[in-house]
């Protein structure tokens, strides 16, 4: 494997299942959709941080620490996996909340991940800004720093891309590994991926592994936190670099890159139309769940994409489904936002 050289340790359930969405692609009438389901990772309740972890936490453990220190947003699904990692593992773990997202409602603070979080006794601090990634960093390595102090051994799993190495986008060239085995195994000629891109890391993993492996499926990524040429900008930049470190540099182009923010408004973690259309339709068609930062934004632009003719029935389209299903619970506005009252959630849900 591309990546073998460097340290991994065990957390994941893989491979992930690729399922076919027959009903969902029935009613879209267009391609065949597929659904890589990479919420089905295992720990946890499962998802993409999964695979990113088993690298992160590989360098620490082969770095000799005892603490693991990150930071996200109140309803993060990094922040809760590493958690879990930690405990799994025997690790200690410190975690920082930042505050994203405004005008929440208080099961936001308090429902999903952040209950999970509380219920695998994290330490829990706050930083009070959310958008300024170097002072949320800034503020992990100040605490790793006391840790230190005190004799502890901490390792800082950082936001920003200009902190650390990329090491969790190795766990998604290694599900493009497993991707081109399952289309082969299928006999599938696969005509796109479609992801959401927030930190870029399984972004640059999947399109890096791809590349490098010789295969030009295109990647879709669908912003989730920060426009499209901001976005684009962080995806290159960290496909190159994980590109070098997996011994194929130049093999990610900036051709390579699509990203597309049509599905971001009005902002990181804040619902609009268009993402409650790509909930409702995936937990009524197939029982999918989707969640409303990450995958639900990306499925409605995948669904754009095929209502807009850009994808055709004889085509195979893969959904990356990166998990965040616990943040479902820290919106109870979606059902009314979905279905309205509830007597027409009722008469929907008995058509």
């Amino acid at each position: 494997m591309l990546t073998d050289k460097y340290p991994r340790v065990e957390l994941s359930h893989t491979p992930t299942p690729l399922e076919s969405l027959e009903n969902l692609s029935k009613k879209l009438d267009g391609p065949r959709i597929w659904v890589k389901r990479d919420d089905c990772t295992g720990l946890a309740m499962g998802g993409n941080k999964v695979r990113q972890l088993e690298y992160y936490i590989g360098d620490a453990i082969s770095k000799g620490a005892d603490t693991l220190l990150t930071t996200g947003a109140v309803q993060s699904n990094h922040v809760r996996l590493t958690i879990a990692a930690a405990r799994k593992l025997g690790l200690e773990v410190e975690v920082q909340l930042e505050k994203r997202v405004d005008g929440r409602q208080q099961e936001y603070y308090d429902s999903g991940n952040p209950f999970l979080m509380k219920l695998m006794g994290a330490k829990i601090h706050y930083y009070p800004v959310g958008e300024d990634e170097e002072g949320a960093d800034s503020a992990l390595f100040e605490r790793a720093d006391e840790i230190r102090k005190a004799g502890g051994k901490p390792y800082v799993i950082p936001l920003s891309g200009n902190n650390h190495v990329p090491y969790g986008s190795l766990g998604y060239v290694r599900c493009a590994e497993e991707l081109l085995l399952q289309f082969q195994q299928r006999s599938l000629k696969i005509d796109g991926i479609v992801l959401p891109t927030g930190s870029a890391t399984t972004h640059a993993g999947v399109l890096s592994g791809l590349r490098a492996l010789g295969c030009n499926i295109p990647v879709y990524g669908f912003c989730v936190r920060r426009d499209q040429e901001a976005q684009s900008q962080r995806v290159l930049a960290k496909a190159t670099e994980v590109a070098e470190m997996i011994g194929c540099p130049g093999v990610v182009t900036k051709n390579d890159v699509w990203t597309d923010d049509r599905m971001l408004r009005p902002g990181y973690g804040q619902l609009n139309d268009d993402l409650l259309e790509a909930l409702r339709l995936n937990a009524t068609c197939e029982g999918l769940l989707l969640d409303p930062t990450y995958t639900g934004k990306a499925m409605a632009g995948l669904i754009h994409l095929i209502t807009s003719g850009h994808f055709n029935r004889n085509q195979n389209v893969v959904f990356l489904h990166t998990g965040g299903t616990p943040t479902l619970f820290g919106y109870p506005e979606l059902l009314q936002g979905m279905f309205g009252d509830t007597q027409t959630q009722a008469t929907l849900l008995a058509s």
